[in-house]
């Protein structure tokens, strides 16, 4: 009865094929004519095979009990169950061989599913970070005590700002200041004697501001865009003539909501203000929205009967629109076209120009220099710059090829008339080994720049980063087909700021004495130093040439004595000013170097305009108030100059000082060496100089 008994593993073997037909098709079994019933089906114990009973298994002569077949698929089940019954211990005993499944076993991996290896290689990944995290935990130099955890995490700040601080030197192109001297040297003089037979420019000034910015905008409205001084020029003026197409607008993005109604307040009294259908951003696209805005809602005023000139004649000449309200600081002959009853209707600008509201603009400026550029003579060979202008006819050129100090023959004589529209990008061009652009706190486009920017679809694509980087890129599309014209003497930073581009105010008399005192170096080293300064890692410049009586670059401004009043305060930041060269332990005293001050008609040299343009970097508003005494305020004449040589020198006999030889500032005597500053004016009076005024006053 024994013998009868089948083996184990010979029954394991001989497994029926239907169960494994079943595995592998995944089908569930049809429904039977007769289910067995639960006798049988005790009787007739089941197979296991791959974790399943097979139906079909020949029956022995052992009966074992069995569990009743599922009325689910037979799926494939873990061998694991939480089943007792003595079927599944049968399955788990040692006394069974482990089954070998083939590859139709439904457990092979799939395509889908992660390898093997990646998994393996993944848990040895994060095996070591472990491994290598307790070896850092368990190390006898890790902090363990609150004392050694917060020196630990000083450490690792102060190292962490050690890092981004050499980054931000390594990356930064301006590390020594510019020889602002050598491009002052190298500029022509300015104005041409013809031109006021030149009609004025149309310029729309769009000032960059934001919705908070209020007190900005009060500064703007009362200095620069209504002084006299800013627009009508030095000395007498025009009466206005030169700038009455010069009008300024505020252009913002859309306000935030704490700040609608006031701005909303804002342009119903000063009708001055832009909104563009944008939020407000920096370099998100503003610019470009500007321009955009401009090529259709831009307007200026004609040229006027007063001016005494004739318009030129461009492609956008004939496009006119009827007068807009006006703003309070737009030009006089606006308001008095518009009383008259029959005004004239507006017409298409001849520059847009952008401009920063930490700058300081003085608009009779601006236009004469871009009156000059706009009436040059298309006859001219590409290349070739009117004089008095630094044009680069590429972005590769070279400023001191321009040099020229003929007369205007190259300006379009009164009559001509133009075939083609000029195309001008003007600034302050800026070059060092990362980029060529014109500087973003002023510069214009011409009017043909600006419709083709605002159509152009590429350079839609090209909105977002630094906008002035942004639009030198614009320029570089058309490649020499634009004039790009650099006025680098007379755009600055304020004295105060610190900058490579800072130095003192400056005014043509002083500029006149920069070009006459230059440190006598060959020619071929200004050359060389004006093109090092337009080509990336260019020769170092001699310090001399950056020498500046007001600031020192990378050091706070201080007075240069305690205890000036404001007037002699303003005085000491004018660049050349017998103020800016005090010391503490000179001789000089603040009422000597106030007494030796310049007026006005001696500081422009008699002229109207040839002097500062733009001073940028006005982050405090006091600053722009220094700013606007400096420029816009001051006697046309000084005192001390109108005194006859004798009274002058008894004048400076009152405050001390005897030299017979000193002589006005900007009229017979140059202003003394840096090196010898301190040295002026350092021995005592003599004694027979007060015996012989004693004699003279008995």
């Amino acid at each position: 009865m024994a013998s009868a008994t089948p083996r184990i593993e010979e029954y394991d073997s001989e497994s029926s094929t239907d169960s494994a037909d079943t595995a592998r098709t995944f089908k569930p079994l049809r429904p039977r004519s007769r289910p067995p019933s639960p006798r049988s089906s005790f009787l007739v114990p089941s197979v296991v095979q791959s974790g399943r009973s097979s139906i079909n298994s020949s029956t022995t002569s052992t009966p074992l009990p069995s569990r009743a077949p599922s009325p689910l698929p037979q799926f494939r089940h873990s061998t694991a169950s939480s089943s007792t019954s003595d079927t599944d211990s049968e399955t788990t005993s040692p006394l069974l061989r482990a089954n070998r499944r083939g590859w139709w076993s439904d457990d092979s991996r799939k395509w889908w599913t992660i390898s093997r290896r990646r998994r393996r290689r993944h848990g040895r990944l994060v095996t070591s970070l472990k491994k290598w995290s307790r070896w850092l935990l368990r190390h006898p130099f890790f902090p363990r005590q609150p004392i050694t955890i917060i020196l630990t995490l000083i450490l690792l700040s102060v190292f962490t700002i050690f890092v981004t601080l050499l980054l931000m030197y390594i990356l930064n192109p301006d590390k020594d200041p510019l020889p602002w001297r050598a491009y002052c040297s190298a500029t022509p003089q300015f104005p041409p004697a013809e031109i006021d037979t030149l009609p004025p420019a149309g310029l729309l000034v769009g000032v960059f501001s934001i919705d908070s910015g209020y007190e900005r905008r009060s500064l703007v409205r009362t200095t620069w865009a209504s002084h006299v001084r800013s627009r009508n020029g030095a000395g007498d003026g025009d009466g206005g003539l030169g700038t009455s197409r010069t009008i300024v607008r505020f252009v913002m993005g859309e306000p935030r909501k704490d700040h609608e109604r006031r701005i909303r307040l804002e342009m119903e009294t000063y009708n001055d203000i832009i909104i563009l259908p944008i939020p407000e951003n920096m370099n998100g696209g503003k610019t470009h929205t500007f321009f955009s805005w401009a090529s259709f809602n831009a307007w200026v005023p004609p040229v006027y009967p007063a001016t005494g000139t004739k318009p030129r004649l461009f492609s956008y000449s004939n496009r006119s629109l009827p007068p807009p309200p006006l703003a309070p600081h737009d030009p006089i002959q606006a308001r008095q076209d518009r009383d008259s009853g029959r005004p004239l209707p507006w017409v298409r600008p001849d520059y847009v120009i952008k401009v920063d509201d930490d700058s300081f603009v003085m608009l009779a400026e601006l236009e004469a220099r871009l009156r000059v550029e706009l009436h040059a003579d298309p006859n001219k060979p590409a290349g070739t710059a009117p004089p008095h202008s630094s044009f680069l006819s590429s972005p590769h050129a070279s400023s001191s090829d321009n040099a020229n100090t003929s007369t205007l023959s190259v300006l379009s004589p009164a009559h001509a008339i133009r075939s083609g529209d000029p195309l001008i990008y003007w600034g302050y061009l800026v070059t060092n080994r990362l980029h060529r652009f014109m500087a973003g706190e002023l510069y214009a486009l011409s009017w043909s720049v600006v419709d083709w920017v605002a159509k152009d679809p590429a350079i839609k694509l090209l909105t977002n980063g630094a906008e002035d980087k942004q639009t030198a890129k614009w320029m570089k599309i058309r490649g020499d087909e634009i004039r790009w014209v650099s006025e680098r003497c007379w755009i600055y930073n304020h004295p105060k700021s610190g900058t490579v581009y800072t130095h003192g105010f400056l005014f043509p008399s002083e500029a006149t004495r920069v070009k006459n005192n230059l440190v006598p170096y060959p020619d071929k080293a200004l050359q060389d130093v004006l093109n090092s300064s337009l080509v990336p890692g260019g020769t170092p410049t001699p310090s001399d040439w950056a020498y500046s009586s007001v600031s020192t670059f990378g050091v706070r401004y201080v007075p240069p004595i305690p205890d000036l009043t404001i007037a002699q305060s303003v005085e000491a930041l004018v660049e050349g000013s017998e103020m800016s060269t005090l010391r503490e332990g000179s001789p000089k005293t603040p009422e000597y170097a106030w007494t030796r001050r310049e007026g006005r008609r001696t500081r422009y040299q008699g002229q109207r305009v040839g002097g500062t343009v733009v001073v940028h970097f006005i982050k405090k508003n006091m600053w722009y108030l220094e700013t606007a005494l400096a420029l816009l305020e001051g006697d046309e004449i000084n005192s001390a100059e109108d005194l006859p040589p004798h009274d002058l020198h008894r004048a400076e006999l009152g405050h001390g000082v005897s030299d017979p030889a000193t002589r006005l500032a900007g009229i017979e005597l140059e202003p003394p060496l840096p090196a010898k500053t301190d040295d002026l004016d350092s021995a005592a009076p003599p004694p027979a100089v007060e015996q012989t005024e004693t004699a003279a006053s008995s």
